[in-house]
């Protein structure tokens, strides 16, 4: 058995793609393996009993000196790496002449079984470690270099999704625009209207003042006050001044809800009155409800909320306009308020059609919209969503089909603070 595992062993370090070389306390060649022999195309039977330096001249040097010192001093293996000092032994290659010059070498101390000192020196081509390593340093590499890319490709994204924000922003500005100029156009016509009655009454109390000048008595200017109707001139006018008034009123109403609603460049987080937001929403998209729906409007008690506040309106918008859009014949739309703890919610509830479970699962993909082409772009819910997330809050939805939806915007009173960075290690 013993015989068996010598030869098995033997068999191994013949084998081994690892070169050993056994020497005697006087460093000359006792033995080495077929690797060493096939490497340094020098035989066995010539070296064996010759110094390791006359065989090996290019050993003669400090390096060699130096490994045998520490070895026979400490007793202890001692491993160079042919990164850190130049090459202890020629060994050919099947590779390039830069190939063949990477080796790396354990030099060790051991007692034989006769008790006499040995040394063995074990060397192994690393050029497979050395290929692995510059493999592992390009991938890395590449690696830096998708990194940066990937970071450059994010802030590109968050550049577009800032603009399809904007964009969408304005396209549903634009959408309205159309039911906005109805709504002005209401209050500017009849105070066009008024305006012409008021000519006609101005000239004919014109015609009154100018009698007082002309007349010869007093019964001629009292006679074309009752032609002129003077009575029902003084009391119109006073009814006309106050309903252009408020025609006006309504269009200043209108004109500073478009404000408040479309501070595109805000980026700010401020404390900011919720209800004044969703009243001026609820102006700007009248137009789109009225025809639609009966808005009902149920306000809780509400704190001012750290926020963007033209971006809220903006989401607050899409919902109602969402909730008018699914209303089919004539319906209900309610607004309510309401806060818990730190936190506050906005809902938007509508009686119409509802939303099937399979839809909604993807409400808020962006592009993804129910609405026929031209009508919706699909970005509102997945940008509204957007926002909710930047203000740290979360949408919950609640629909059943047939009879209705309800979304509500949960938002947290103050926003969190900001993570403090931490300061980088020392290098």
């Amino acid at each position: 058995m013993d015989n068996n595992f010598r030869s098995l062993f033997h068999e191994l370090i013949e084998q081994i793609e690892i070169g050993i070389i056994i020497l005697d306390d006087e460093l000359r060649v006792m033995n080495w393996n077929r690797f060493i022999s096939k490497r340094s195309v020098k035989s066995l039977e010539q070296a064996q009993g010759k110094p390791f330096i006359e065989v090996f001249p290019e050993a003669n040097g400090e390096h060699f000196v130096k490994m045998v010192q520490l070895a026979r001093d400490r007793a202890k293996h001692v491993y160079s790496h042919w990164l850190d000092n130049l090459l202890l032994v020629k060994l050919s290659s099947d590779s390039d002449e830069h190939d063949r010059q990477l080796q790396s070498t354990l030099f060790f101390p051991f007692e034989a079984a006769s008790g006499e000192r040995c040394f063995g020196l074990l060397m192994y081509d690393t050029s497979a470690i050395a290929k692995s390593s510059e493999h592992l340093e390009a991938a890395l590499k590449a690696l830096s270099l998708k990194q940066s890319e990937q970071e450059q490709l994010l802030r590109k994204l968050e550049t577009a999704n800032s603009q399809l924000l904007q964009s969408e922003k304005l396209a549903a500005i634009g959408q309205l625009a159309a039911g906005v100029a109805h709504e002005i156009n209401n209050p500017i016509g009849y105070v066009f209207s008024n305006l012409k009655t008021l000519d006609g009454y101005v000239r004919d109390l014109l015609k009154i003042a100018d009698a007082v000048d002309s007349a010869s008595n007093l019964d001629e200017v009292r006679q074309l006050k009752r032609n002129l109707e003077y009575d029902y001139i003084r009391g119109d006018v006073e009814s006309l001044v106050v309903e252009s008034e408020d025609g006006i009123d309504r269009v200043k109403r209108i004109i500073s809800a478009l404000k408040d609603f479309s501070h595109i460049e805000e980026e700010e987080f401020r404390p900011a009155d919720l209800h004044r937001g969703l009243d001026t929403t609820l102006n700007v998209v009248n137009n789109e409800l009225k025809y639609k729906a009966e808005v009902i409007r149920e306000y809780g008690e509400l704190p001012e909320v750290e926020c963007i506040p033209s971006q809220i309106n903006q989401v607050v918008m899409n919902l109602l306009v969402n909730a008018a859009h699914a209303i089919e014949q004539f319906g209900r739309i309610t607004l309510r308020t309401g806060g818990a703890d730190d936190w506050i919610w906005i809902e938007v509830e509508d009686t119409g059609k509802g939303i099937d479970a399979k839809t909604l699962n993807r409400i808020f993909e962006p592009f993804f919209t129910t609405k026929p082409v031209g009508k919706g772009t699909g970005l509102g819910l997945a940008l509204s969503y957007s926002i909710v997330q930047k203000h740290n809050g979360r949408i919950e939805v609640d629909s059943t089909p047939g009879l209705g939806t309800r979304f509500r915007v949960w938002l947290p009173v103050r926003q969190p603070a900001p993570a403090p960075q931490q300061d980088a290690p020392p290098a």
